[in-house]
């Protein structure tokens, strides 16, 4: 046994395996937090301070949440194996496309604002984490997989195809998964002395090991991630995306929890974890600025009659939140005609904001290509 759990014998004959039963939270004997972590845990911290507050002072942060749940979304179940990119997620057609992998995202962006929304009235908890992963696999692959159940059967991690005995990692069995998830649920509601962005560490690597769900547990396991910071008011707004630091260092994220499980070693997993959170701050932050940036210099050369409000200022403003448009869909959502927003649109191709993306005379797809840019930055 290490510190963070033993492996257990299951079955017998042929058919024995062994699977890992993590000890509870907090680690015992505590974690030893020295100088280097500390001087990380003070960057981390100051990094979401310093993202939360341009996000308060930026006057249409609403319009750019719906952009970062798009994007942590994508790169989430880009870490997944998901292909598809950016535009796949936000073209016009994207909710009645086929493409599996496209609807894998969308539903994991529903999931995403249903799981914000419903925060407002249930702390995370085991049955919060059955509603986003059902919110997460329903309609979509997986859905075959008990979606808003915890598994009633052994899982593993492995190469496409293996078999139990070819696992990478083998999480606990049934028995031992119920008992975890409970002691988990405890540790989440319950507190100890560590500092929040410590906690949700631990928290992130004990769901991720105990792998409760028989499809979904990375997605669901870095919402969580989202989910705490709102909870513990380290943000308060959804405008990090973790993932793109674990997408871009994903190799060395899979080995270091892997280091916790095998030799006990929590401390150089919370290290890394404060890194990503600093690195995911900085990020945003930066992404930030330069969509305010964008936004100043584009409302200077919108016709001067539609800084205020008239139809040109409000499709400036829907493309912002939606910067793939095409001209059915714009006018109904915003409730004009189609010759008023097709003039519209025209004179924002005209300002040079917008630009025509298909050549067919019907069903034109226009984009806010310099928008388009900053967002696509890891994806």
């Amino acid at each position: 046994m290490v510190r963070s759990g033993e492996y257990v014998n299951n079955l017998s004959g042929d058919a024995t395996y062994k699977s890992f039963n993590p000890a509870p939270l907090p680690p015992k004997p505590e974690l030893n937090i020295d100088s280097e972590m500390v001087n990380k845990l003070v960057e981390a911290n100051r990094d979401l301070v310093r993202l939360d507050t341009a996000a308060k002072l930026i006057p249409n942060v609403d319009l750019f949440i719906s952009m970062y749940v798009r994007k942590e979304a994508l790169i989430s179940s880009q870490i997944e194996g998901t292909q598809c990119t950016l535009d796949d997620v936000l073209d016009p057609d994207a909710d009645g496309n086929t493409n599996l992998e496209v609807g894998d995202v969308i539903n994991y962006v529903k999931a995403c604002s249903y799981a914000i929304e419903r925060l407002n009235s249930l702390p995370l908890c085991n049955r919060f984490l059955r509603e986003i992963h059902k919110e997460l696999l329903s309609g979509v692959r997986g859905k075959e997989k008990n979606p808003g159940e915890f598994r009633r059967s052994q899982n593993w991690i492995g190469a496409a195809n293996c078999t139990l005995n070819e696992a990478r990692y083998i999480p606990p069995n049934v028995e031992d998964m119920n008992i975890a998830l409970s002691d988990l649920e405890k540790y989440m509601n319950e507190g100890d002395e560590y500092d929040p962005l410590i906690r949700i560490a631990l928290i992130h690597y004990q769901f991720e090991t105990i792998h409760p769900f028989l499809d979904g547990n990375g997605r669901v396991g870095r919402l969580m991630i989202l989910l705490y910071l709102l909870e513990q008011g380290l943000i308060s707004t959804p405008v990090i995306y973790i993932s793109f630091f674990l997408k871009k260092n994903q190799i060395e994220y899979y080995d270091r929890i892997s280091e916790v499980r095998k030799k006990g070693n929590y401390e150089q997993w919370v290290s890394f974890f404060l890194e990503a959170v600093s690195s995911a701050a900085k990020d945003s932050l930066a992404t930030i600025e330069k969509l305010t940036e964008l936004h100043n210099r584009n409302i200077t050369v919108l016709p001067a009659t539609s800084r205020k409000n008239d139809n040109v200022r409000r499709i400036f403003d829907y493309v912002e939140q939606y910067p793939i448009i095409d001209i059915k869909r714009t006018a109904s959502a915003l409730g004009i005609s189609f010759n008023t927003t097709s003039s519209a649109i025209n004179k924002l191709v005209d300002a040079g904001i917008l630009k025509e993306t298909t050549n067919a005379s019907r069903n034109r797809v226009f984009s806010y290509e310099e928008y388009l840019n900053i967002l696509r930055k890891d994806t």
